[in-house]
């Protein structure tokens, strides 16, 4: 394990490069590979590249994302201004039901309502997260019931296995009314989101409990 200086440098190091981050206002955390982004940025977009980013450094098992989002005067709107934006955006994505419904608080956004895919309840989310003064959003959308929990399984399992970014030998799954868990150990954190996607893309799925640890690869012996 990276001692907590060095994650802490190589996660600062990632901010500072990514384009997509303004990193002079983010603080960084280090306890044991667990991580904690602290401080304020001008968007959720922000806020999200900032999340992202860390979790592609080698070495983060754990991140709390406290960023703040601080809007400037130019980027604020009312709630019904973004309330607006976000169902113009929703109405005008194919991926999106009809069905979900958006409300607006102090910025914040929820949707809700049900739809047949976890990928229309991702894109919906998506679709609205970038918009102009919104500090959050909340994906309360519900997918709807299908297969048997064995048809479930044997889907991500099957997914596992064609994957070149998955090492299927060291995941196991478990399938229950929809509810997915993933247990066992990948190597890196970008492997652990790959199983959690690919587990999310069965048909029926309503749910995916992602407790895979993380362990680096042993050195190579020479």
């Amino acid at each position: 394990m990276k001692r907590a200086a060095d994650l802490k440098q190589d996660i600062l190091d990632e901010l500072t490069w990514d384009p997509m981050v303004d990193a002079a206002a983010i603080g960084v955390a280090v306890s044991e590979g667990a991580v904690t982004l602290t401080g304020h940025v001008k968007s959720y977009a922000d806020k999200r590249a900032a999340e992202k980013a860390a979790k592609r450094v080698e070495g983060v098992i754990a991140l709390a994302n406290d960023i703040d989002v601080q809007l400037p005067g130019v980027l604020k709107k009312t709630d019904t201004d973004i309330a607006e934006a976000a169902v113009a955006a929703l109405k005008w994505n194919v991926n999106v039901p009809k069905d979900v419904k958006v409300t607006v608080e102090d910025g914040w956004v929820t949707l809700d309502g049900l739809v047949d895919w976890e990928y229309n309840k991702r894109t919906a989310e998506r679709a609205i997260r970038d918009l102009v003064g919104v500090r959050g959003v909340t994906n309360l959308i519900r997918i709807k019931q299908r297969p048997t929990p064995g048809e479930v399984r044997n889907k991500i399992e099957d997914a596992f296995k064609r994957s070149a970014q998955i090492d299927a030998g060291h995941i196991n799954v478990t399938a229950v009314d929809g509810k997915v868990t993933l247990s066992g150990s990948v190597h890196t954190w970008s492997e652990r989101a790959e199983a959690e996607h690919a587990a999310w893309a069965a048909p029926g799925v309503t749910g995916v409990l992602n407790r895979l640890t993380i362990e680096s690869l042993a050195p190579a012996a020479y």
